[in-house]
């Protein structure tokens, strides 16, 4: 691929690499790869991030130009030279796991993605790829897509200057219940509904 291709950063919240999560973080990449992104994917786990705030992440608030700790700047640079962003993540809680909420508060920095006349992620797009345990139809759904419209699409994606922005909940991620053609059917289900959601970046 060229230089002149679109990059899209794949971030992986999920511990295991052998996760629901991990595949459609993975088929989501083979996906934007062949719709002519360069695919950078980002698995926490196994890059070992450490999610935990630390006093280098916050220096002096008052100096405007102020660095962070090397790892929050390494980790930036690689947010920064993407034009989407793809966070594939479980929703424990109704809320983001610590591993991609660490991510966000101390690499997702003053600074670096927010706080400037102009800000630094500007032009860039966003899809939040949501797995929830529960079903569609459960009454508490609704924290679910509350959560993913409010302090996801609007909290942190248009607060850091990214109005485009979308999110998809894959719901049932644990199929309970099923078994068999049925069950099959329904992972079926979910993949084509993470794909349609992809194919708005392309």
């Amino acid at each position: 691929m060229s230089e002149t291709e679109p990059t899209a950063l794949v971030v992986i919240g999920h511990h295991r690499s052998d996760s629901l999560t991990a595949a459609v973080a993975e088929r989501t990449a083979k996906r934007l790869a062949a719709g002519g992104y360069r695919v950078d994917v980002l698995h926490l786990e196994e890059e070992a991030f450490d999610p935990r705030g630390n006093t280098a992440d916050e220096p002096d608030y008052g100096n405007r130009e102020k660095r962070y700790s090397e790892e929050v700047h390494r980790h930036i640079a690689r947010v920064h030279a993407a034009d989407v962003i793809v966070p594939v993540f479980p929703v424990w809680w109704y809320g983001l796991p610590a591993l991609l909420k660490g991510w966000i508060d101390r690499v997702w920095n003053y600074g670096l993605t927010y706080g400037r006349s102009r800000s630094p992620m500007a032009g860039k797009r966003m899809l939040w790829i949501a797995l929830a345990g529960l079903a569609e139809d459960d009454p508490n759904s609704r924290l679910t897509r509350d959560f993913l419209d409010g302090p996801l699409r609007v909290g942190i994606s248009e607060y850091c200057g990214i109005p485009d922005a979308a999110t998809v909940a894959l719901y049932d991620s644990e199929g309970q219940g099923l078994t068999g053609s049925e069950r099959d059917r329904h992972y079926r289900e979910l993949f084509a509904k993470a794909d349609a959601a992809v194919d708005g970046l392309l």
